[in-house]
């Protein structure tokens, strides 16, 4: 049986894991190298998560929120170190943070969106519910800070009068 995943607020004691597994290659080449201050205060409308693979740190998932009413609508992204890849823990921490966006803070409207080449990811997001809205052209900065590449948008909706 799999370890339990859970989700705890992200504290400065993660902060050393998290950014050791952040600066590892197979991270960084999405995400990049930790910022100053990461994870505690580098981007602060970020809400975190450390992602748990029973007592071990796998990850880190976040969401921030557009809380106009008119575009009302949050945004997830998440990284799991190498160790943790191929396993379903990202699938399943995306669907916990979809569960806490839809219901306990009220969104209709999530969306994620990875680099258009990062198959695995895009795998694993439409596992939780996500469908693929379409390409957003040199979206992002390469890792290297060289060049730019493609994101793809993806969302999870549920029609409010459905609910």
């Amino acid at each position: 049986m799999d370890p339990e995943i859970t989700l705890t607020p992200t504290v400065e004691g993660d902060a050393p894991t998290l950014r050791a597994l952040l600066s590892t290659p197979e991270v960084a080449e999405w995400w990049d190298l930790p910022a100053p201050g990461f994870p505690m205060h580098d981007d602060p409308e970020a809400v975190r998560f450390t992602i748990r693979d029973g007592g071990d740190i796998a990850g880190l998932v976040q969401f921030s929120e557009e809380l106009d009413p008119k575009y009302r609508h949050a945004g997830i992204d998440v990284f799991l170190g190498p160790a943790f890849h191929g396993r379903g823990i990202g699938t399943r921490a995306v669907r916990m943070v979809l569960d806490l966006l839809l219901g306990e803070r009220g969104h209709h409207r999530v969306t994620i969106d990875p680099a258009a080449n990062n198959h695995a990811a895009i795998r694993a997001y439409e596992k939780a519910g996500f469908r693929q809205v379409g390409i957003m052209r040199l979206a992002e900065r390469d890792s290297d800070g060289r060049g730019w590449h493609d994101a793809l948008l993806m969302e999870h909706v549920v029609d409010p009068a459905a609910r």
